[in-house]
């Protein structure tokens, strides 16, 4: 079949009236339970998967993937409105969105957001449409030297999120891989740093880390702190909504360069939104020209980031529909789902079932579409539901997260562990210390302990391997300059503080 003939195939299945309705009340849901500070797609994917036994293949998996990037436009709302991320991948917007919520510019920040949004899941939706089996094939090709030098280029990425000193950003790095080490090494089958915990043996939850270190430590940071009131509905109009010639200026970059990132990470198996919304983040701090304005408002904080994570949450189907390898944990999920209706996803899924990839893919443009007409004017629905008043509301944030956390793994442990986190973060704001690079840093350091322990198996013990592969090379010689680059910022703005001290 040609090109357009799965289009036109893919346009007849997803206008279906069945599949129609699986996807508005896939997106509808995904963006209530992304607002919800603390329950996540990822959570409503978990609970709806019983549901799915009796629909349609074709319209379980649209609903499915509608409450996936349907959530990612709900939770940045609450990221911009209250500081608490409905998602992981949505707390890197809180850096920014919510400082311009403080500014009294939370309008601005809501509608852009659904712009960077929609733009980013219609450049991973072509890209899917367009580089699938190109991209597939790229990330076929990436070994283990390859995904360590990755994960190497994104550790050191990580520590330009951080506000002010680079060493208090290395230092959550580092604190983040000791998180993220923490159970079973998959090599030895030792226990690491569990304490005769056993349910630490299967290491830290990251819903628990990413909700304590933003969700709990705000409530326990703001509860004094924010007046009654202080949100409103009426705040935030449609007037309030439309940005300036500077703010419309700013966003064409961060969302071209954030699309670009995130449709890359989220081919790469095991990635995820998460990390291209950092990576997304931590690209525009480092071509700003004034990288002192992020943490403060600034509108590229916000779209460089959203734009990214929904276009990885576009193109992490990829890996999971093309080569069965499931993009991240809501991916397996998917898997999953596709696997009890008894479809394989693999190299011949697109061929064999064409109806069901090209289906899905005119879905998206549906879902996208349905978000965008339906998110600006439900903004008032979602700010009376967050605007109750905050001694009311951060016991039923606290409630939520803890709902969220538990629901995961039906783990009380977990419940403790985020309180844990909470305090940490705390104790990590009053010290002005981000809590991002942590976050980062637990991801990606078991993946690179681990890659750099198969690289080095299969060459013997040779370090030469990460320079010898073209991919590898290329990712390690971009490290190195990644560090020339912020050395020499910093010895830049060091000497236009010295000059201006002088004068």
């Amino acid at each position: 079949m040609s090109f357009l003939d799965n289009l036109i195939l893919g346009l007849n299945v997803a206008f279906s009236w069945d599949n129609l309705f699986y996807c508005f009340l896939g997106v509808t849901m995904g963006m209530f339970v992304g607002v919800l500070p603390g329950i996540g797609g990822l959570v409503a994917i978990a609970l709806l998967l019983p549901m799915t036994f009796y629909l349609d293949p074709v319209a379980a998996i649209v609903m499915l993937a509608g409450v996936f990037y349907g959530s990612t436009y709900g939770g940045s709302i609450a990221s911009i409105l209250l500081n608490v991320p409905g998602a992981p991948n949505t707390a890197v917007t809180c850096l920014d969105g919510y400082p311009m919520t403080q500014q009294g510019r939370a309008g601005v920040a809501l509608l852009m957001t659904t712009v960077a949004s929609f733009f980013g899941g219609s450049v991973g939706i072509l890209a899917m449409m367009l580089f699938s089996p190109l991209i597939a094939s790229v990330a076929l090709q990436f070994g283990a030297a390859e995904y360590f030098a990755l994960m190497l280029l994104g550790l050191v990425a990580a520590s330009s999120i951080s506000q002010g000193s680079a060493v208090k950003g290395i230092a959550m790095v580092v604190l983040g891989i000791i998180f993220g080490v923490v159970g079973t090494d998959v090599n030895t089958g030792i226990a690491r740093f569990t304490f005769g915990i056993p349910e630490l043996y299967d290491g830290i939850v990251i819903v628990a880390i990413a909700m304590g270190l933003f969700g709990i430590a705000e409530v326990i940071y703001s509860v004094t702190r924010v007046k009654p009131g202080q949100l409103r509905a009426k705040d935030i109009t449609m007037r309030s909504m439309i940005p300036t010639r500077d703010d419309v200026r700013r966003s064409w970059g961060p969302m071209i360069r954030g699309s670009t990132v995130g449709s890359f990470f989220g081919v790469l198996p095991g990635v995820g939104g998460s990390i291209a919304a950092f990576m997304g983040y931590a690209v525009e701090k480092r071509v700003s020209s004034s990288p002192e304005r992020f943490g403060k408002g600034a509108i590229e904080g916000i779209m460089g980031p959203e734009s990214s994570n929904n276009a990885a949450d576009q193109t992490s189907f990829i890996p999971t529909l093309t080569l069965g390898i499931p993009g991240n944990v809501t991916m397996a999920l998917m898997l999953g789902a596709l696997m009890i209706h008894g479809i394989t996803p693999g190299p011949n899924f697109v061929v064999e079932r064409p109806d069901m990839f090209w289906g899905l893919i005119m879905s998206f443009w549906i879902g996208n579409l349905i978000l965008v007409v339906f998110n600006i004017p439900l903004i008032g629905l979602w700010i009376r539901v967050l605007a109750v008043p905050y001694h009311m509301l951060y016991p039923a944030i606290l409630m939520f997260v803890c709902m969220g956390v538990y629901a995961v793994n039906n783990s009380a442990f977990d419940v403790l562990m985020v309180l844990m986190f909470g305090v940490l973060g705390y104790a990590m704001r009053v010290l002005d210390f981000s809590p991002a690079p942590l976050i980062l840093g637990f991801v990606l350091g078991p993946l690179m302990e681990e890659n750099l322990r198969r690289a080095l198996l299969i060459s013997r013990g040779d370090f030469m391997v990460f320079l010898e592969r073209p991919i590898s090379a290329v990712l390690v010689v971009s490290t190195v300059l990644l560090v020339a680059w912020m050395v020499w910022s910093d010895f830049r703005r060091g000497a236009k503080l010295g000059s201006a001290e002088a004068k």
